[in-house]
């Protein structure tokens, strides 16, 4: 999947929503300051930059190299993150982890197998955390306009095998029969403001609508995209809180 979401990095990292602060604070006390944090299908460094000064190092982890490359450029001052070249498929070939996290990345993966894989190599303390919008959030308001534009445009969402989109089994489902059943939910909200380039922006960041894949229908998509836009709110502008939640999965203890 390394041009999934070919020239979609500076809109990813410009344009999507980051989780707010606290929590990347609630992330780095599930880790400790201590530990090697795996951040697998790290894009350009959402989480793997704001938590690298709060844990000893953090493995970035991407098939794709212009996400990498955009991490590089974000995380110049932060020198304890390493970002690597590799997918869920090649676990193995990482250097040693202490725990994992995903953002909006567990829903490509053959889930099980990852976590099966994660099973052999975390330490038995171990957690994997999951980070991202929360499953009961509303559609965002601007979703329907742009899904008719999608829909005239022939854009098609891509699906990945034994994947979220593949299967539409949720992930806490997934985790609840996996060895990490243990589960513990944190909810964070942020009230954020919209407009027309805000919400344009995050649309070039997907797989579907990356630049790769619009190629040379990428500017009149983003045009329709803001006409369309204008026609269901002529203010231009867009208030809505939104949710990140992050599902933290443990093993449970082991019998005495």
């Amino acid at each position: 999947m390394a041009d999934l979401f070919g020239g979609a990095a500076p809109s990813y990292a410009k344009y999507r929503t980051r989780p707010p602060e606290p929590a990347i604070a609630h992330l780095a006390a599930a880790f400790g300051a201590d530990s090697t944090v795996l951040d697998l299908g790290c894009g350009p460094g959402t989480l793997a930059i704001p938590l690298a000064g709060r844990v000893r190092e953090v493995l970035a982890v991407d098939p794709d190299h212009g996400m990498l490359a955009e991490g590089r450029r974000l995380a110049r001052r932060s020198p304890n993150v390493r970002w690597i070249a590799g997918d869920s498929a090649r676990l193995g070939e990482l250097p040693a982890f202490d725990h994992v996290v995903m953002g909006r990345s567990f829903h490509w993966m053959d889930r099980r197998a990852v976590l099966a894989e994660l099973d052999a190599l975390l330490p038995r303390d171990g957690v994997v955390v999951l980070v991202g919008p929360a499953a009961d959030e509303p559609e965002q308001p601007w979703e329907p306009a742009m899904r008719r534009v999608r829909d005239a445009s022939g854009i098609n969402t891509f699906t990945a095998s034994n994947g979220y989109q593949a299967t539409g089994e949720p992930h806490e489902a997934v985790l609840s029969g996996s060895p990490f059943r243990m589960l513990a939910r944190a909810r964070f909200e942020q009230r954020l403001t919209y407009d027309v380039t805000a919400v344009v922006g995050p649309q070039l960041s997907y797989s579907y609508t990356a630049p790769a894949a619009l190629g040379g229908r990428l500017e009149a998509f983003a045009e329709e995209a803001g006409r369309a836009l204008l026609a269901d709110r002529p203010s231009g502008r867009w208030d809505l809180t939104t949710v990140t939640e992050v599902v933290t999965a443990r093993r449970p203890p082991r019998s005495p």
